[in-house]
């Protein structure tokens, strides 16, 4: 999951009930039942304040404010609120007074901050608000001139531009972008506050990334750091959106002013405020993974690291999502790992995690940074697992929240992938199994996905104890999820099948094809996914891998699998599939006489009409070095030893024109091919 740091909603609604309520001089009689309040301000509907006599006029339109003020103060925050009045149907008539040409400041004020506080937190509000027309009302007031109409109305729209429901800004619409820079111009800063928000919000591909950048926006948005606290954060979060996985966008920005835009951002990662410091750290993290050669500098890395590690524990948003941001930085990169742990990361971590509740979602994002540490530095694993931590993993794996469980699940699959620690660490394999096998009957797919991760790395860390796995029930578990109709379950459980399979004994393999069986094996080998197709194939790989009679498995049944196995071959749907279906045959044609016929009769059927050239030709053509090489070591195994009965297949494999096509590749770009050639056609 991406590292946010929003400052949320909440903040924004408090700011709007700090807004005026309107004339002292108010009647106070009006009752706040939500029912008696959306019937009046339903009531009064447009043309209030010039009905009647002026008086009347006034007095109308003084309840109307009362009305407004009343409903903005009753749902700020509260969503059983929100919802009641959604029922009511009180927004479409709360958005009518924003529409009203004659209603006062007052109502505006009022009208619009009620009209943010429904968008905020709440889908079907903002869709109720959206659905109004509210955005275009609130957009044309931002050129009222009463400073605070704007103020109320620039907030209303920040609050439902943080909404997903909030359709993008298009700035590749001239007229668009215009507006946003005239709103970033502004000297009102909740104008250019709201112009930062609809950047963060809109900007998602990478023409809208290039048109601001075109535009001078990250040039406005840099000189807008000297504001607020809120108006630079939004600025920095707006930073990243411009720059996320935009190689251009983050280079030219690297390269701005001499690197002085650049260092303006570096300098904020030590500013007093937490989440300024945040949200600097995630837009340096952005432009270092957007443009790596603009950003070598390893001093900052390491004080990226050391801040992030710092804002850990700070309360609230943002220690929850420092640990994310960590997560981020250090993702895939062996360098910024070590550089972690060197800063004993781990430690860290660990501590405050065992120090703090499970009941967070601290716990979860800590979490996750420390699976990430763990994923390629055995250091790492070796300092989590030497601690109490790991006996919280375990609880972790047993918890309410699906979030921690999926968290602690992504902790032991990379740390799973060092044998030594499964062996001799407080986890042994024995303590891990039974709850990951237990997990995968989860009521929720992603809890189930994320064991089945995990499965996959002790299957083949664990060879000299597999019969630890194997017996305790994962079997029947993988193959029940190998025929669920969701495409990842499938593929993942396959995965685990394979890994199982791996350098087992051929005593467990039997085992094992008990339980899945043939024709659910020759299901998966055509199953709709080409990942399973491909993955089912390397498992039939495993079995026959060391195991003389697992080709009975393959050929036997009517040769279901094998028959299977011809038609994925024949079909030569994707490379992947391809290459280990010959692997397969490669791994037969290595062994007696049955088992290369059982080859040649996919490769080169006798019913050939010999209208369409055998695939294997086919393969040895490919821009794939990979398949040509297995082609290739199939061709040599059932020409090798000479015989009779060789003899016999090399002329079969001559009439088809494999031989032929193998005397064309002598000079074929890669040197493993070159040599299989060689002695492919010293046998022949």
């Amino acid at each position: 999951m991406p590292a946010t740091a929003s400052g949320g909603a909440r903040v924004e609604e408090a700011a709007a009930a700090a807004a005026p309520s309107g004339s002292s001089s108010a009647p106070s009689c009006m009752g706040t039942r939500p029912e008696e309040l959306a019937a009046r301000l339903a009531a009064g509907g447009p043309g209030l304040v010039a009905a009647g006599r002026a008086g009347e006029g006034l007095e109308g339109e003084q309840e109307r404010v009362l009305a407004l003020r009343e409903i903005k103060n009753q749902i700020i925050g509260n969503r059983t609120k929100k919802l009641l009045y959604l029922r009511l149907g009180a927004v479409p008539a709360v958005v009518a007074a924003l529409a009203e040409p004659a209603a006062s400041p007052a109502a505006l004020v009022q009208a619009a901050a009620a009209a943010g506080s429904f968008a905020c937190g709440v889908d079907d509000g903002a869709r109720a608000v959206l659905a109004a027309g509210a955005v275009g009302h609130l957009t044309r007031l931002l050129a009222h001139p009463d400073d605070k109409v704007v103020d109320a109305c620039a907030r209303a729209l920040r609050m439902i531009y943080q909404s997903k429901q909030a359709p993008n800004f298009d700035v590749n619409n001239e007229k668009n972008m215009d507006f946003l820079l005239s709103l970033l111009d502004s000297n009102n800063e909740n104008v250019t506050e709201l112009a930062a928000n609809i950047i963060s919000h809109s900007c998602d591909s990478n023409t809208e990334q290039l048109a601001l950048c075109g535009a001078g926006v990250p040039q406005k948005l840099v000189s807008l750091f000297g504001g607020s606290v809120n108006l630079r954060d939004a600025c920095l979060d707006s930073m990243t959106a411009i720059v996320r996985n935009n190689w251009e966008v983050a280079s030219r920005f690297g390269s701005m002013d001499h690197g002085k835009a650049f260092r303006s951002i570096v300098g904020l990662i030590h500013d007093r405020t937490p989440r300024t410091r945040l949200l600097a750290c995630l837009c340096l993290i952005a432009i270092g993974h957007a443009s790596p050669c603009h950003f070598p500098d390893r001093q900052i890395k390491t004080k990226l690291i050391l801040v992030l590690l710092e804002l850990i524990e700070e309360p609230g948003h943002v220690g929850d999502e420092a640990p994310l941001a960590l997560t981020t930085l250090i993702k895939d990169s062996v360098e910024l790992q070590k550089q972690a742990f060197s800063t004993n990361a781990v430690a860290k971590l660990s501590n405050h995690l065992v120090a703090n509740s499970l009941e967070t979602r601290r716990a979860v994002t800590i979490l996750l940074a420390l699976a990430e540490l763990c994923s390629k530095e055995e250091e790492s694993r070796s300092q989590l697992m030497s601690g109490q931590v790991s006996t919280l993993i375990l609880d972790a794996l047993k918890h309410d929240c699906a979030d921690i469980r999926i968290a602690a699940c992504s902790c032991l699959k990379n740390i799973s992938r060092s044998s030594k620690v499964l062996s001799a660490g407080r986890l042994s394999c024995d303590t891990i199994v039974a709850p990951l096998v237990q997990l995968l009957c989860d009521s929720s797919t992603s809890v189930q996905v994320a064991a089945l991760g995990a499965i996959c790395n002790i299957a083949v860390n664990l060879t000299p104890r597999k019969s630890v796995l194997l017996h305790s029930g994962v079997v029947s578990q993988l193959v029940n999820l190998s025929k669920s109709m969701d495409p990842t379950l499938r593929l993942k459980s396959v995965l685990a099948l394979r890994n199982s399979m791996f350098l087992l004994n051929p005593k467990d393999k039997d085992f094992i094809m008990k339980e899945l069986t043939i024709s659910t094996l020759s299901s998966l080998i055509c199953d709709s996914e080409h990942f399973v197709q491909e993955q089912t194939l390397a498992l039939v790989h495993n079995l026959l891998d060391g195991y003389v009679d697992a080709v009975n498995y393959v050929i036997g049944e009517d040769g279901m699998v094998i028959n299977a196995i011809s038609r994925q071959l024949n079909n030569a749907s994707t490379p992947g599939v391809c290459i280990q279906g010959m692997l397969v045959l490669t791994n037969m044609a290595a062994g007696d006489e049955l088992s290369k016929e059982a080859v040649m009769d996919v490769i080169v059927p006798h019913r050939s009409d010999r209208i369409k050239p055998s695939f294997v030709v086919n393969f040895l053509q490919s821009k794939d070095k990979q398949l040509r090489v297995a082609s290739l070591w199939c061709i040599l195994n059932l020409a090798y030893p000479k015989s009779d009965a060789s003899s016999t297949r090399v002329a079969r494999l001559q009439n088809a024109g494999v031989i032929s096509q193998v005397k064309s590749m002598r000079n074929d770009p890669c040197l493993d091919c070159k040599l299989r050639v060689s002695t492919v056609l010293d046998h022949c």
